[in-house]
């Protein structure tokens, strides 16, 4: 049974991605598993300010809405990504300015790992998953298999989707990817990322991912 006081939080975090420039006007859209059930921002609704009568309420298994509000376009690969991962509870699509240029770039990098916190939280690699219709059924098979053994990933002339176990783990993969693609841009090419090694480093001391 999902409760009045889990659907202001929903709004709040919302919010809070709106407030941090990760999403503008429409752009956008936010998911929280909650039992069999998850809130969507709903179909043309603003994130930042996300109002109550624009949340909906889905069945994971079959993506129907149980309270009549019309989730996002994009609740396909949400719902997708949530029946595929037992381990991710939030999903996040937005379009930061950086991030989404990149995205929009011709020749676009291939390694973001131009500081620690992006193979520490965003990933040591981000798959670019190539231009496809928003909205449509093989932007949402793409996302979804991509998602299978990624936490976040870069949509070709669109945007970018992070998932994770709650609302800070995606607020603070997408703020740190967004940190890497304006290093990236600001640099003007001119930038250096960690090597494999360091990366390694990293995930033996920083993250105990591995033992001696």
């Amino acid at each position: 049974m999902i409760t009045e006081e889990q659907i202001q939080q929903f709004i709040a975090q919302a919010h809070r991605c709106g407030d941090a420039r990760l999403t503008i006007c429409s752009s956008g859209n936010l998911s929280w598993r909650i039992g069999d059930q998850a809130l969507v921002s709903g179909t043309g609704s603003w994130v930042p300010s996300l109002k109550r009568e624009n949340v909906a309420v889905c069945n994971i298994a079959d993506g129907t809405s149980v309270n009549g509000v019309k989730p996002s376009m994009e609740s396909g690969f949400h719902l997708g990504i949530l029946r595929e991962r037992p381990d991710v509870n939030v999903v996040f699509h937005f379009q930061s300015e950086y991030a989404t240029v990149v995205s929009c770039m011709k020749n676009r990098p291939t390694n973001f790992n131009v500081t620690a916190e992006i193979p520490c939280h965003v990933g040591s690699e981000i798959p670019l998953i190539p231009y496809y219709r928003p909205g449509s059924k093989e932007l949402a098979a793409a996302v979804v298999a991509a998602m299978r053994d990624h936490n976040s990933i870069l949509l070709a002339k669109h945007g970018q989707v992070v998932c994770g176990k709650d609302f800070d783990e995606v607020f603070e993969r997408a703020m740190f990817f967004e940190m890497a693609c304006r290093i990236i841009i600001q640099s003007g090419g001119a930038y250096e990322v960690l090597s494999p090694a360091e990366i390694d480093d990293l995930e033996v001391y920083v993250l105990g991912k591995k033992t001696k």
